[in-house]
């Protein structure tokens, strides 16, 4: 695993984070009795440097928590919808609505004042349309085809999510998957794990056996899966 030393290093020669998501990343840790499922400034940093790589036009977030992840790959988008306001519509998009749009979805209501408060803040209110509610129960009923997918939610869920979402990637299209090396309890003893360790190791395997896509492991953070739709 990363050092702390070396984590460290890292953050001091990656850009800084924007002012913004500076004052998030504190509310969340001075707010929230698990602050580390914030994405974070180097995370949150590759995210939106994938964002502004591929250019993509559609994506999808599981698992928004307090709104980091999703401002930052919203401050990747350089082309915002015509002005439409943030909504949790689940009706088909506007033929002729053009630009890069980001559906966020969050489980937890109390989280939904904050999230909007920073989304405001950063004027992307046209840019990212916030769900709250169950994300099995959501994603079908949204109309679009995805260019990028970022799972970050309930680990016993992440296969569902996955089987879920990929028939509605494009074809070269790419699922971003965090936590997959799960503070590293993937590597543990099979018959000690706990769900959600269980769930994750299930997630891995499933997806390194599939034939569909390309995969691989990056050891940032707590490890981040990148999945390339053949």
């Amino acid at each position: 695993m990363i050092t702390a030393i070396i984590s460290e290093y890292c953050e001091m020669h990656t850009t800084s984070e924007p002012p913004v998501l500076a004052r998030l990343n504190r509310e969340t840790h001075l707010s929230q009795v698990y602050p580390q499922m914030l994405s974070g400034h180097l995370q949150g940093t590759l995210l939106r440097l994938i964002i502004q790589m591929i250019r993509p036009r559609r994506v999808l977030e599981i698992g928004t928590f307090t709104g980091y992840s999703a401002i930052a790959m919203g401050l990747g988008m350089t082309s915002p919808l015509t002005p439409g306001g943030l909504t949790s519509s689940l009706t088909p998009p506007q033929t002729g609505r053009g630009g890069a749009l980001l559906h966020t979805i969050e489980v937890n209501p109390e989280l939904e004042d904050g999230i909007r408060r920073y989304i405001r803040e950063v004027g992307l209110e046209d840019r990212i349309v916030l769900h709250i509610g169950d994300a099995l129960e959501i994603i079908p009923a949204l109309y679009e085809v995805w260019d990028l997918v970022f799972i970050d939610a309930d680990k016993p869920n992440y296969l569902n999510y996955y089987n879920m979402v990929l028939t509605h990637v494009r074809p070269g299209g790419f699922i971003i998957a965090d936590n997959v090396l799960w503070d590293g309890k993937v590597t543990g003893d099979s018959t000690k794990m706990d769900k959600d360790t269980r769930g994750i190791v299930e997630f891995n395997e499933f997806v390194n056996k599939d034939e569909r896509v390309e995969n691989m492991i990056l050891a940032i953070r707590d490890g981040l899966m990148l999945i390339l739709k053949k």
